[in-house]
């Protein structure tokens, strides 16, 4: 074998050698490195993922706050001693002074002291009955005074409202009561991340009284109304604050009801009560949209609506807040 070819041979095995070398280091140091991405993939999967913002309405928050609870609307229509200082007791006459040429009725003395005659009946009825409406010489109920005027506060974050009456005259303000209410569903382009808007919002006067059987429009199909609306609708009319959203098509209503074919007979869904189901407006279980009806509908009302209770404005200074 001549010199140069056993140069060239020499060469060939030494470099052969050397990849055989490399080789084999980087297959070892691939094998250390695969646990280890491994571990790391592992570690990525597992970590937890920021919240949606919706996910921090999915259940009402639970606290003192939200477990309190308040009722003095009895005090209302009591013509005991025991009555508030906002509403006054009067004596039915059929003969009064502002009114001349015929008897007055309970729809006169409603219109006459700006108080419903749903809330004179419960006063002359002693309980939840906003109908019946007889009424004999010498009756006596309550009726609102004149300066006094109503205040609501919702908390998103709790499905709870809080209803104060203020009396414009002393400048006091007495909480009437709290109540369990339904709110709209999870929206993220909503500015309260619901479909319940935030804001403050006078109340508007097409209030409407809903019974089985009648019909009216609902987005854009025809519908019973007691259906969507339970028994009573009362609507926003507009945004006060200047910051809030648009009010129109949102309200307050009763919870829809449904119809029972075991009883022949209708019952409110008031699983609708206490969560986040409606397309906005604000539920509340029929007794209590029909009490609220009865005292706010013949007084100016605002309605603030709020992601916590602390945030609320109400006018006035507290009385004990009772």
């Amino acid at each position: 074998m001549s010199i140069s070819k056993a140069i060239f041979m020499g060469s060939f095995i030494l470099f052969a050698l050397i990849g055989g070398v490399a080789f084999v280091k980087k297959q070892k140091e691939k094998k250390g490195l695969e646990p280890a991405v491994a571990k790391v993939e592992g570690i990525s999967e597992e970590m937890p993922t920021a919240p949606e913002r919706s996910e921090a309405y999915l259940k009402p928050v639970q606290d003192e706050v939200a477990d309190k609870t308040e009722d003095q609307v009895w005090r209302l229509f009591t013509t005991g001693r025991q009555k508030l200082p906002i509403v006054e007791t009067v004596r039915y006459k059929s003969k009064v002074s502002w009114l001349q040429g015929r008897p007055a009725w309970v729809t006169d003395y409603a219109s006459h002291f700006s108080t419903s005659r749903h809330f004179i009946a419960r006063s002359l009825n002693g309980g939840r009955d906003y109908y019946t409406q007889k009424v004999s010489q010498g009756d006596q109920f309550n009726v609102l005074k004149k300066e006094i005027s109503f205040y609501l506060v919702v908390d998103l974050s709790r499905c709870k409202m809080w209803f104060y009456a203020h009396d414009g005259e002393t400048d006091e303000r007495y909480l009437l009561k709290t109540y369990q209410v339904g709110l709209g569903r999870f929206s993220e382009e909503s500015f309260s991340g619901l479909l319940t808007p935030k804001g403050k919002f006078s109340l508007g006067d097409k209030v409407a009284i809903y019974k089985p059987g009648m019909e009216g429009y609902f987005q854009e199909g025809q519908v019973e109304m007691v259906r969507v609306f339970g028994s009573r609708w009362i609507p926003f009319s507009e945004e006060v604050s200047g910051t809030g959203e648009n009010p129109r098509g949102y309200g307050f209503h009763g919870a829809p009801w449904i119809y029972d074919l075991e009883t022949e007979s209708y019952k409110e869904d008031l699983s609708t009560i206490g969560n986040y189901q409606s397309d906005g407006c604000i539920r509340l279980a029929q007794a209590d949209i029909e009490e609220l009806y009865a005292i706010i509908i013949t007084k100016p009302t605002i309605v603030e609506i709020v992601s916590d209770v602390h945030e609320a404005t109400p006018p006035g200074k507290s009385v004990g807040d009772m």
